[in-house]
């Protein structure tokens, strides 16, 4: 198995009001190249200070995480790191900076010391990979949520990183532009193979990923693919996450004594499986 990140024992401790908090306690995972994870939790459960470590904008306590081999604590390859893994953050307003949403999505690979021409290629193919090449000279605060946090995610995918960490990145959007930027996630995960991890507390932006983690007070409680998560409904509500409704629905009718394979979570399945209830198969 080739994994684009290893995180071996990691800790990560902060100080506030004088007091040491941890914000990950212990914790060893590795990501398989190629894949899409997506990672749950409530506020405070660490995920969002395990995404900033991914990148190295936060540095282990202890612990170590590599990043294709690399260190994310030594100082002389911060850099590289950046490359490989970028960050897309929930407000994408904090993100763009330009007037124009072809400068903006140049931003990155021109800090890269590339020649024009292939900034010219790198902005184009980033903007098509996104769906937003119509509109290469827009102005980015006219747009949409959902349209501006694609535009932030082509100007990190210019810098032709291999890894893509989100943290809460539909957070401020309505249902639609949340599922154009899951989407759009998945369509970069399959066609140009970048590994994806999704920082979330949606469930249905789980329901597709290779695989699924849940955090709570800084560890991992759940590990698996999406059906196997979700199967753990009682264990989720515990640590304040909601399921999938289909998977709530399919729960709630096997708890009153109907035969359900709650192993399914698309509503496709789940309505075959309420489909053989009302025939009494």
């Amino acid at each position: 198995m080739d994994n684009i990140i290893e995180i071996k024992n990691v800790t990560y401790e902060y100080t506030e009001d004088e007091a040491t908090h941890i914000a990950v306690k212990n914790l060893s995972l590795n990501i398989e190249r190629g894949s899409f994870t997506v990672i749950l939790g409530h506020n405070g459960s660490g995920k969002s200070t395990l995404a900033k470590m991914l990148n190295g904008l936060n540095k282990p306590t202890l612990g170590t995480i590599l990043v294709d081999g690399i260190n994310t604590l030594a100082e002389e390859t911060e850099i590289e790191v950046k490359r490989r893994v970028g960050m897309v953050f929930q407000n994408p307003d904090n993100q763009l900076i330009a007037s124009i949403v072809e400068e903006d999505v140049a931003f990155g690979p021109e800090n890269l010391g590339l020649p024009p021409k292939e900034i010219r290629q790198r902005v184009d193919s980033a903007l098509k990979a996104v769906g937003m090449e119509e509109f290469v000279s827009s102005t980015p605060h006219r747009l949409s949520g959902g349209q501006k946090q694609r535009i932030a995610i082509a100007g990190i995918i210019a810098m032709e990183p291999e890894c893509l960490v989100l943290d809460e990145p539909t957070a401020m959007l309505d249902p639609k532009g949340r599922r154009e930027i899951v989407d759009t996630l998945h369509k970069l995960n399959k066609e140009k193979g970048i590994t994806v991890i999704l920082i979330t507390h949606y469930m249905e932006e789980a329901e597709n990923a290779d695989r699924v983690l849940v955090m709570n007070d800084g560890e991992i409680i759940s590990d698996g693919k999406p059906h196997e998560v979700f199967q753990n409904v009682e264990m989720l509500k515990s640590v304040g996450l909601d399921v999938p409704q289909t998977t709530e629905l399919l729960y709630a009718l096997q708890k009153n004594g109907f035969k359900v394979n709650t192993n399914v979570i698309s509503v496709t399945d789940t309505a075959r499986e309420i489909k053989k209830v009302l025939e009494g198969v």
